[in-house]
């Protein structure tokens, strides 16, 4: 989301105490007071020293060390979200990365948690690390890059579309980032490369494109030992200090609207659980007459099929959030059940369904084409 700032607003209290560091670990929902949801962001005491981001790093500088990154030394910041400003070496991290009730509330209300566990925290410090070696470096300027990847003056969007495996990218973070831009093409590089224990030579021994991207990355990155950075600017963009939303306005949902979710999605949904119930009518099973409620179902499911839908797709997890929990409402009004004995296969169905919703919303910015 776009930053929302007031340079006219002083903070006028001390800042607020972290009740508790994330551990990182997958937990109970941390229950957050109202109170808390009006504070600002930038009157809480968010900091990486201290708690589990500062392991986290620590293990990451190893691994630079150990791929020969020793002469180029990023700084790291709590911000809104992660990102490189262009021709830093300054690395933003989101701040709900530093505590768990902002964790808990990424994870219910503002969409994708970017960092759910320390290996993917890491996951996601090598890409930002593949922009920082770009600019320190200027690897960008190198006709050879840009013959590879690109170049960098091609425009920036965000709304983009992915060729699904493609074997001209490499696949690292979720949603075809590679291919979003040629600065995003070489960080997923990058953060392959530097990946430790892959094998990249045989995990895309059949992507010719992205496996000469990787034998670029290796022999660029083979020098940096021997050669000091050309850029060391280390000015942050946008730290905590000043952002001045309250939690609730930070981690306001995403509306969709009941016009962009069309109703005709009522008869596909019905039809989902009315094969299950001749499925297993057809078997005659003795659990035949042990039904489940499908609402219940599909709010049970709703965090793993956001976030694996996403994943393969690349649609925003909030979106796909919202329009699961619409589905889960319409299947509340229609009273819809279906047999226990057919769960795993309802449960099969209805991902391959918002599949499907997703790669029309990916192209088209509907969920069903016109």
């Amino acid at each position: 989301m776009a930053p929302l700032m007031d340079e006219t607003v002083q903070a006028d209290l001390a800042p607020l105490p972290l009740p508790e560091a994330p551990t990182f670990e997958a937990g109970e929902r941390v229950e957050v007071s109202p109170e808390i949801l009006s504070k600002r962001i930038c009157d809480f005491d968010l900091r990486i020293e201290g708690r589990p981001l500062e392991r986290v790093l620590e293990r990451f500088r190893t691994e630079l060390a150990d791929r020969g990154i020793t002469r180029l030394s990023p700084r790291f910041y709590l911000t809104d979200e992660w990102g490189v400003p262009e021709g830093t070496v300054a690395i933003g991290i989101p701040f709900y990365l530093a505590d768990e009730q902002f964790l808990d509330l990424q994870r219910r209300k503002g969409g994708l948690v970017e960092g759910e566990g320390e290996e993917d925290v890491l996951r996601y410090l090598r890409h930002e690390m593949g922009h920082v070696v770009n600019y320190a470096y200027r690897l960008y300027a190198a006709e050879e890059w840009a013959r590879i990847f690109g170049p960098m003056s091609r425009p920036y969007v965000e709304d983009y579309k992915v060729k699904p495996f493609s074997p001209d990218f490499v696949r690292h973070l979720p949603g075809g980032y590679a291919q979003k831009h040629p600065d995003e093409d070489w960080a997923e590089t990058f953060a392959v490369w530097m990946t430790p224990g892959l094998d990249w030579r045989a995990l895309y021994n059949d992507s010719p494109g992205a496996l000469a991207k990787l034998e670029y990355c290796e022999a660029v990155c083979g020098g940096f030992r021997e050669r000091d950075p050309e850029v060391v600017d280390a000015q942050i963009d946008y730290d905590t200090k000043e952002i001045r939303l309250t939690l609730q306005e930070f981690f306001e949902s995403v509306d969709l609207g009941p016009e962009r979710i069309p109703r005709s999605l009522d008869g596909d949904l019905s039809a989902i659980f009315g094969r299950a119930r001749e499925r297993a009518a057809a078997k005659r099973s003795p659990e035949e007459s042990k039904t489940g409620d499908a609402a219940g179902l599909l709010r049970r499911q709703r965090e793993f099929l956001s976030a694996t839908v996403y994943a393969w797709t690349g649609v925003d997890p909030a979106v796909l959030r919202t329009l699961t929990k619409h589905l889960e409402e319409r299947a509340r009004e229609l009273t819809l059940r279906y047999p226990l004995s057919e769960r795993d296969e309802v449960a099969a169905e209805t991902a391959a369904f918002l599949t499907a919703l997703a790669m029309n919303y990916q192209y088209t910015g509907k969920f069903i084409a016109s």
